[in-house]
């Protein structure tokens, strides 16, 4: 059948009405924000940790579409992958068969967790987690989810439940019966679950918002709480997982430590193709699918489609045979290293935390009179405005993206592809302190953007 679709074309025509495009039919404020950061770039094409504009300009990227570039963008292997699905011309999402690439996947996801034995394929890292609280709560019969506070989990509703960012929940309740505790804080898990209707504990090893850890032992202890009490300990490994940390899973970095539940998504699509799983432990499967009446009792319409499935498959092919969760670790180490150096030098630069290519850099009030009157000023109007003045000019004269932690945190948060290296390092790092250096001169550019964004703030109240 003929048509006249060219997507080259269309793209080479309609492209630069980007922006327009967005604010007309789109979310309007995605383009006002970017304007108003001056984040609204025009990026032609992409490999690796790295993206250029239509001059050519070479951008490091730091933020890996938070989280879902862990091989970077456009790896070959990943993309032969995918023409070779596309080429093969399976009869996918028949609903009436058993395709083959969803068990391979399984099959060599699970290798990586050898306590779990089936994996549930979604579409995204939020319909992974509502997965895991469904199955909670079906294998337990309970109906509570505890979480940590400042957790992130995902947007949709059983998600936002136990989402720990009240900005995220305002005007989306109410909520699923679930309840906060701290990171770290054993004493109220364990509270809660005396109460006896807690389903399960569901935490990120290292929180997202903010680059938390959670403390030494605390998974284990809270794993042996939930195991007296019946209930289920849930991983939320879907911006920590595949490597990200410096161990396949980030709750590895703990030993003993092996939930019942652990979701993922992100890398595991490849930067391609939409993909999450719930791995989950053989009683708690066979507890939701209990007969052949509810052999479709949970499911998804894309989940398991051959795209997806192999894109995870040419993803983990590629993690394994080239050492990647190797390469974070040694590299993240580099990195971490290299930044901690620079507390004792700069007053606003507080601490330099997290794990593997995670890592968070956190700013606090200074000590000397002119700074901190400066600091002042933008902590009055919003804060997490200082953490926003550093991101700027790193992509503007530097050509680096990054992006804060979190709304009013005064945290950047480093999550790039896993793929970067020792000169990429080097280039941030560069990078960082000559912002840092004109950070704490107490005048230039950098304070002048400051002062933009105060009175942006102020209008904005």
């Amino acid at each position: 059948m003929n048509t006249d679709f060219d997507l080259g074309k269309l793209l080479a025509e309609r492209a630069a009405e980007r922006y327009a495009l967005h604010a007309r039919h789109l979310n309007h404020q995605l383009p006002r924000m970017l304007h108003t950061i001056g984040f609204d770039k025009m990026y032609e094409r992409a490999e690796g940790a790295h993206f250029w504009d239509a001059e050519g300009n070479d951008y490091l990227d730091m933020l890996a579409g938070f989280g879902v570039m862990g091989l970077g963008r456009h790896h070959p292997v990943v993309r032969q992958a995918l023409h070779d699905v596309l080429d093969a011309s399976l009869p996918d999402l028949t609903r009436f068969d058993c395709a083959p690439l969803p068990g391979l996947l399984a099959e060599r996801l699970l290798a990586h967790s050898p306590h779990l034995d089936r994996a549930f394929f979604g579409n995204s890292g939020t319909e992974a987690v509502e997965t895991a609280l469904k199955f909670a709560r079906c294998a337990t019969g309970r109906p509570r989810v505890v979480y940590c506070a400042h957790a992130f989990h995902g947007l949709t509703t059983g998600a936002l439940s136990v989402n720990g960012e009240a900005g995220f929940r305002d005007g989306f309740g109410p909520f699923l019966p679930d309840t906060a505790i701290g990171l770290g804080d054993l004493d109220a898990l364990e509270r809660e679950l005396k109460r006896g209707d807690v389903a399960a504990f569901i935490v990120e090893p290292v929180q997202g918002k903010g680059v938390y850890e959670s403390p030494p032992g605390f998974l284990r202890a809270a794993q042996e709480l939930l195991r007296k009490r019946g209930a289920l300990l849930i991983a939320d490994e879907v911006q920590t997982g595949l490597g990200r940390t410096g161990d396949f899973y980030a709750y590895q970095h703990e030993d003993g430590v092996e939930p019942d539940l652990v979701c993922v998504a992100k890398s595991l699509s490849g930067g391609y193709v939409p993909v999450g799983a719930t791995l989950g432990k053989d009683w708690i499967f066979k507890k939701v699918y209990s007969s052949i009446d509810r052999v479709v009792v949970h499911s998804a319409s894309f989940g398991g489609n051959a795209q997806a499935m192999a894109a995870g498959l040419a993803v983990l092919a590629v993690m394994e045979d080239q050492g990647t969760v190797a390469h974070a670790r040694r590299t993240g180490a580099l990195l971490k290293s290299r930044l901690a150096e620079l507390v004792d030098r700069y007053e606003m630069l507080h601490d330099v935390r997290g794990r593997g290519l995670m890592i968070g850099i956190e700013f606090g009030r200074p000590s000397s009179l002119g700074l901190r009157s400066r600091w002042t000023m933008l902590q009055a109007a919003r804060k997490g405005l200082f953490a926003q003045m550093v991101v700027v000019p790193l992509l503007q004269r530097h050509h680096i993206l990054t992006q804060v932690s979190g709304d009013r945190l005064e945290v950047i948060k480093l999550i790039p592809p896993l793929v970067i290296d020792e000169s990429d390092v080097d280039r941030f790092v560069t990078a960082f302190t000559d912002v840092m250096d004109e950070a704490h001169s107490g005048g230039g550019l950098i304070w002048d953007f400051g002062r933009t964004l105060v009175k942006q703030a102020m209008a904005g109240r």
